[in-house]
């Protein structure tokens, strides 16, 4: 830290060797620092603040954003060990800092998407978003990246932290994460813009840099303990995301008992479908938000999959962003999928109850209809319909009685990352993108499963069950093959 600051400034604070220092010298303008639980990101925020406000004095205006306020508590306290050691003033009231130079940090919560509108025309050099996955959607993060800009030549920055899991998960991972795994490449927008009648190409830059728990040496030299306390706290697969910040593997998701390895077959198993097989179709109407239309299969137990599974073996998910609708209209959405079916023997369509309501006019159902899309009212009752589709993954000895083609990105990108609702563990956080779960959700409502149906009258689990789905899918790969030559 020495080298970023002004030489008649004390040195209070130095960031660790590694990716705490990456993320103070970093020059980007939009950096994600997250994934290991104690890798030291709170602490490389204010750091990066010290670093920005000693260089810029006055010009340097900083907001602190966390979705709570009792989540400000603890950064609010750090702070106040720190910055009056450099002749900072704090006003309680306004929860603000004034460094000596002028600078200035405020601490804010969000803890509605709409409060983020409270800043529109504000000016920030710095904006800090803690805990980041704790927003549902990147709408709030939006509207705070447009807030940053500087009449006085202030190069502006966002700097964001966060763990894998919470609400916010899937649009994180998608923005941040999965354009590169490993970190320290840089994603590059680009835009054309007139400036005084000449056409300038703008980019906004951003960049993950991942920490580790093994980052923070200070927090293992000082509490060597931590990592044998969190081994202890929870599953193997959600340690190694606590400890490598791993970010497929959820911390609390709803569905913990989905595997990827077992409810997910290749697309090729569609071709196995009987022409004569049970299918039917279930839908979670959206505008604003996507909708989500799911196409099922119901085996009789003669091609590979137990008796009274489902096969969920096409989707059509109307989305354009995350958690973003296509604004369709509902007869254009019934010609769609009237046409995904073409080849489909659909014996029932079942769909939120929602769309039977009449406003004033038709309801969507109605709409629908005219196209030759007919549904029927879904069960909606909540925690029942999420029992059944966990008592469907989880199935029997084993063997799981809902499966999905790996065709289904939506529906593999969303239901393993659900959360709890905080105030009713158990429900789904509607917050989050839970379309094709409601979807889901209907449709093992329309067929419900008893566990004991595995068993034959004498109690002994069934032939099928000697064999994982694995072993299922190997031989049915086999048998295609053999068909082949």
């Amino acid at each position: 830290m020495n080298e970023l600051l002004p030489k008649d400034v004390s040195v209070i604070w130095s960031p660790q060797e590694g990716t705490q220092r990456s993320l103070i010298a970093c020059p980007v303008f939009e950096v994600f620092f997250g994934g290991a639980r104690g890798g030291g990101k709170t602490e490389g925020s204010i750091g990066d603040w010290l670093s920005h406000s000693s260089a810029y004095g006055e010009a340097a205006i900083g907001i602190f954003v966390r979705r709570k306020l009792t989540q400000l508590t603890e950064v609010i306290a750090r702070t106040k060990q720190l910055f009056p050691k450099l002749g900072a003033k704090y006003n309680e009231q306004r929860k603000e800092w004034r460094m000596k130079n002028g600078a200035r940090l405020k601490f804010v919560y969000l803890e509605k998407d709409s409060d983020a509108e409270e800043y529109q025309g504000h000016s920030y050099s710095r904006v800090y978003v803690e805990e980041v996955t704790n927003f549902p959607s990147p709408g709030p993060i939006n509207k705070l990246r447009a807030t940053l800009r500087s009449a006085a030549g202030v190069p502006v920055g966002m700097r964001l932290t966060g763990n894998p899991g919470g609400p916010g998960h899937l649009w994180v991972k998608a923005r941040y994460i999965d354009p590169n795994p490993r970190g320290y490449q840089v994603i590059a927008e680009t835009e054309e813009v007139e400036v005084d009648d000449v056409t300038v190409t703008v980019k906004l830059e951003r960049v993950f840099i991942p920490s580790k728990l093994t980052d923070n040496k200070m927090l293992l030299r000082n509490d060597p303990a931590y990592v044998m306390r969190l081994r202890q706290s929870g599953s193997e697969a959600l340690v190694k995301a606590w400890l490598n910040g791993d970010w497929n593997i959820v911390d609390g998701a709803f569905f913990d008992c989905f595997n990827y390895d077992l409810h997910v077959l290749d697309r090729d198993w569609v071709k196995d479908i009987p022409k004569d097989a049970l299918r039917f179709r279930a839908f979670d109407w959206g505008s604003a938000k996507p909708f989500s239309v799911g196409w099922y299969a119901v085996s009789d137990g003669t091609w590979g999959l137990p008796k009274n599974a489902l096969f969920k073996y096409r989707e059509w998910y109307g989305s354009s962003d995350p958690n973003k609708g296509l604004k369709m209209d509902a007869p254009l959405v019934a010609r769609g999928i009237v046409k995904r079916e073409t080849k489909d023997r659909i014996k029932y369509g079942v769909a939120d109850p929602a769309i039977f309501i009449r406003d004033g006019g038709p309801s969507i159902a109605e709409l629908m209809s005219v196209e030759k899309c007919s549904w029927r009212r879904a069960d909606n009752k909540r925690v029942p319909g999420w029992e059944q589709l966990r008592s469907r993954l989880i199935g029997r000895n084993g063997v799981p009685m809902l499966y999905f083609s790996d065709s289904c990105e939506d529906t593999l990108r969303t239901l393993p990352v659900l959360q709890h609702d905080e105030k009713n563990q158990e429900d789904v956080d509607t917050d989050s993108e839970d379309h094709a779960a409601d979807e889901l959700r209907y449709a093992v409502m329309s067929r419900p499963w008893i566990p004991r149906e595995l068993e034959d009258k004498s109690g002994t689990p069934a032939n099928v069950l000697d064999m994982t789905i694995n072993q299922i899918v190997a031989r049915r790969r086999q048998e295609r093959l053999n068909a082949e030559f």
